[in-house]
């Protein structure tokens, strides 16, 4: 069986049956003599029923359910924090993972869904200037299934209200393309009919530019959408906002959106996050445009989230709407984000950061 698949790459360490799929859980259950169709019955209490524990799988035989508590683990996460706004239901989840380290997680609730906002790193390392993800650095990624049981928590909390998670959005901590084998297993699993069939056009993957990784997932020819942070009109200003710049400039990072959009036939979003004073007059805006003019997309304005240690300042509402029109008039199609959670720092890594100084 794949070892990429287990909880850790170290034999002896139980295997999480959330990162597998459900002809790697059939292969190890005959392995170890058990009937294949097991993995079916499995997946229901796992995906469909959704409990947190074997002994509640009570169609199974004990002494399948003596060898899964032996040698397997269903849940590996444990909640410490959850915060929801009072604003507009958005709910803010703190993990604590089996060694130690933090996860943030968040679900969002919109008119059209329910969206669930996943971490692929504890941490991350990419520098980003306005970002508190990247505060302390990177500790490890993530695996596909604590990758997926950052949505079962979330869809746990919507079944109490009747609801089901509807989209995914790999844009909390860490860079997914860094991640790039755990990230597409994840995407596989909470995609597969045996498990939550939310579809790959209802999965974004976000990335801050890792271009050989966005040649890569093109050439897979996913129906993800793909979402770049873009943040500058010109190097000199996305240089100093993001150290990956320096390796893969917007001239290659353009390029490599454009192989994709052909690869997959799916338009990129580009994320920009408004910096005061930074990249948000109109002339940038214009210069944006120009950049992107003829490669189908869409430009994602966010007003930056306010982080301490940062001390950037927020684009003005009025001005942020000016840039939106500026691209528009340009042919650009463009949307300001809308704040979510704001009450509750539902940004990615303040929550993990605050955590951290806590214990500090």
């Amino acid at each position: 069986m794949n070892r990429s698949a287990t909880h850790s790459e170290s034999g002896d360490r139980p295997i999480h049956l959330y990162g597998l799929r459900p002809d790697e859980l059939r292969a190890w259950l005959e392995e170890k003599g058990e009937p294949g169709y097991r993995a079916a019955q499995l997946f229901d209490w796992m995906y469909k029923k959704r409990v947190t524990g074997v002994e509640a799988m009570t169609n199974l035989p004990k002494s399948l359910r003596a060898l899964l508590r032996e040698r397997t683990r269903l849940t590996t996460m444990e909640e410490l924090t959850r915060q929801v706004s009072k604003k507009d239901g958005t709910t803010k989840f703190l993990f604590r993972l089996f060694d130690g380290s933090t996860v943030e997680t968040v679900l969002m609730r919109h008119s059209y869904g329910n969206s669930v906002c996943v971490s692929t790193q504890v941490g991350c390392h990419m520098g980003c200037a306005f970002c508190a993800s990247t505060l302390g650095g990177l500790v490890r990624n993530l695996t596909a299934g604590e990758m997926m049981e950052q949505v079962l928590a979330c869809q746990r909390l919507l079944d109490a209200e009747g609801g089901r998670v509807s989209s995914v959005v790999l844009m909390g901590s860490g860079e997914p393309l860094e991640n790039y084998e755990a990230t597409v297993r994840f995407m596989d699993l909470v995609s597969a009919e045996e498990g939550l069939r939310i579809g790959q056009r209802h999965i974004t993957v976000s990335t801050s530019g890792l271009v050989p990784a966005i040649r890569r997932l093109a050439k897979e020819r996913r129906q993800i959408t793909l979402a770049v942070s873009l943040h500058a009109p010109n190097d000199e200003v996305r240089g100093r906002l993001m150290p990956i710049n320096r390796a893969y400039p917007i001239a290659k990072l353009l390029e490599a959106c454009r192989e994709y959009w052909e690869e997959t036939g799916r338009r990129v979003t580009f994320e920009y996050a408004l910096i005061g004073g930074v990249n948000d007059r109109l002339d940038q805006a214009r210069e944006l445009a120009g950049r992107l003019r003829g490669l189908p997309c869409h430009v994602n304005l966010i007003p930056v989230n306010y982080v301490p240690e940062r001390r950037f300042e927020r684009t003005p509402r009025e001005q942020v709407q000016a840039f939106r029109k500026e691209l528009e008039r340009r042919g650009i199609s463009c949307t300001v984000r809308r704040e979510m959670g704001a009450d509750i720092a539902a940004a990615c890594g303040q929550l993990r950061a605050g955590h951290r100084m806590a214990e500090a």
